[in-house]
């Protein structure tokens, strides 16, 4: 990768900044698929052009266009954490012609403050990714593993340094539960960014960090930081030689989802088609050798299943939160 991510943070930065929209170009449907209800569908992501939904989205309408006989439009409505897209989607005619590029950021922007929509004002329709966490080191750094992460910080943790994100951010959340397991009160330094926990740990600043595959690739690919865990259920196809966390005997899993929301009252002939449009598209060889290289993982569920996911991480990420003392 990252050639590929940062190419598109580059194309889709050129774009924006001369007031253009992305759009895929539809192609010719497959005679054996059911004409899609309209002909131009609007994606729309919190993400400004670059980011994680932002990239997923445009990455994927290049196949799925095609696919579904449907030209994609994508909308960077940024702002107020989520809540200006979620408002503007939530607003939209349920008709299939816009969706909303969810993720856990969707779910946690109403335990802050108050909105004028929530997640219950959308309509779930399918997940598609999972976006894994992995936790690094200096090249030079003594730990070698996760379980040297673990046991270093149990036997002295008033010197363990470990660089996270603010108290939401998802790798921040990887870091507070391996305090938890290990069982001991240690220091979490906390950065607005991923690149600034980089720093930190490339400077020796901080021991260990966690983050996103994209975020570490330059970094790893350059020599210069060691994997040392992904908290995955399997290992990562772009990292084969990095165990899980479970396989160092360490039962965490936590990962960001990305899925698609709609306004409220989609047709069944919408969701239908969006539940047998994206199996189709993971097993698309081109578009898997582009996520593969993303390190995104493949975690379809179909409307029901999303609906429960949804409201199980819901579940989670308030009992994190209000254990954190971040919301009451």
């Amino acid at each position: 990768m990252n050639v590929r991510r940062r190419h598109l943070s580059q194309l889709t930065g050129t774009l924006c900044a001369a007031g253009l929209l992305v759009a895929s170009t539809s192609g010719v449907l497959a005679a054996d698929t059911p004409a899609y209800p309209v002909k131009t569908v609007t994606l729309i992501t919190h993400s400004s052009p670059g980011g994680g939904s932002d990239l997923f989205l445009r990455q994927m309408i290049k196949y799925l266009g095609p696919q579904m006989g449907v030209t994609f439009v994508v909308k960077n409505v940024r702002g107020g954490g989520g809540a200006k897209a979620l408002a503007e989607l939530a607003k939209l005619p349920p008709d299939g012609s816009a969706f909303y590029a969810t993720t856990d950021t969707c779910i946690q922007t109403p335990m802050f403050g108050k909105v004028e929509y929530t997640i219950h004002d959308l309509e779930p329709v399918v997940n598609v990714f999972e976006d894994p966490e992995v936790i690094y080191t200096r090249k030079d750094s003594p730990l070698k593993s996760l379980k040297d992460v673990m046991a270093a910080a149990k036997k002295d943790p008033k010197n363990a340094k470990w660089g996270g994100g603010t108290a939401t951010e998802l790798g921040r959340q990887v870091l507070e539960r391996l305090k938890e397991i290990v069982g001991v009160d240690l220091p979490i330094v906390s950065f607005e960014g991923g690149g600034d926990a980089m720093m930190a740990v490339l400077n020796g600043s901080m021991d260990i960090a966690v983050g996103e595959p994209g975020e570490v690739s330059a970094q790893l690919e350059a020599g210069k930081i060691r994997l040392l865990a992904a908290f995955t259920e399997q290992r990562l196809a772009t990292y084969p030689d990095v165990p899980t966390a479970k396989e160092q005997g360490v039962d965490l899993v936590l990962t960001k989802f990305r899925g698609l929301t709609g306004p409220k009252g989609l047709p069944t002939d919408v969701v239908k088609a969006w539940e047998e449009a994206i199996p189709k598209l993971l097993a698309n060889p081109e578009y898997k050798k582009a996520y593969d290289e993303d390190s995104l993982i493949p975690a379809f569920k179909d409307q029901k299943a999303f609906q429960a996911y949804l409201a199980k991480t819901e579940v989670d990420l308030k009992t994190y939160l209000t254990k954190m003392g971040v919301i009451k």
